[in-house]
């Protein structure tokens, strides 16, 4: 009986198709995502690269749906794929945890130790004399690279745990001392 009733059942547009527009879908707004996080970041060589791509699938994706527009489930895996798509790409690049940011660090206690531990791990470390709502204060600024943020919170929690600080991105620096870390292949080198 359930044969007979599924006899005439269309599986490919109603099942496999939506399948293949929600993968499709989900790939290209990833790369877009990460199309619009590397520019920011000043990663240009890489951008042509994954637009094409990301356009060449969405402009695929978006002629079956055109072939199909009686079918709802291709507009649901079509606005699914849109929606998943961007998660992962924001999830891919804060795997990839390009660029720099700067950790600023205001502090009431000693903070020598502290001090001393960014800069034997090659950490470059300005300390400024400030005066605080409460009384004075150090400000340490420490550029540093953005997969390397939790290990400066870390020394912070640790060695001053009421320290005051944020965490901002930075898009370009000149100059400064930063950790050592393998270059990327010539497609993720910053342009200038």
């Amino acid at each position: 009986m359930l044969q007979e009733l599924f006899a005439g059942f269309d599986y490919y547009s109603w099942i496999v198709l939506p399948i293949i527009i929600f993968f499709s879908r989900l790939t290209d707004v990833s790369l877009g995502t990460l199309r619009h996080v590397f520019i920011s970041k000043g990663y240009r060589k890489i951008v042509p690269v994954l637009g094409f791509f990301e356009v060449l699938i969405w402009i695929i994706v978006v002629a079956q749906v055109m072939q199909n527009l009686s079918n709802w489930v291709c507009y649901i895996a079509y606005a699914g794929g849109f929606a998943t798509g961007t998660y992962v790409g924001l999830r891919i690049e804060e795997k990839l945890a390009l660029g720099l940011q700067v950790v600023r660090i205001i502090t009431k206690q000693n903070c020598d130790i502290l001090i001393r531990e960014l800069r034997e791990e090659n950490y470059g470390v300005t300390v400024v004399d400030a005066e605080g709502s409460s009384g004075s204060v150090k400000m340490i600024f420490t550029i540093v690279k953005r997969k390397n943020v939790k290990i400066v919170i870390e020394k912070i929690k640790i060695n001053n745990p009421n320290a005051f600080y944020s965490v901002e991105d930075i898009k370009d620096t000149s100059q400064g001392i930063f950790t050592k870390t393998p270059r990327f292949n010539l497609l993720f080198r910053k342009s200038k």
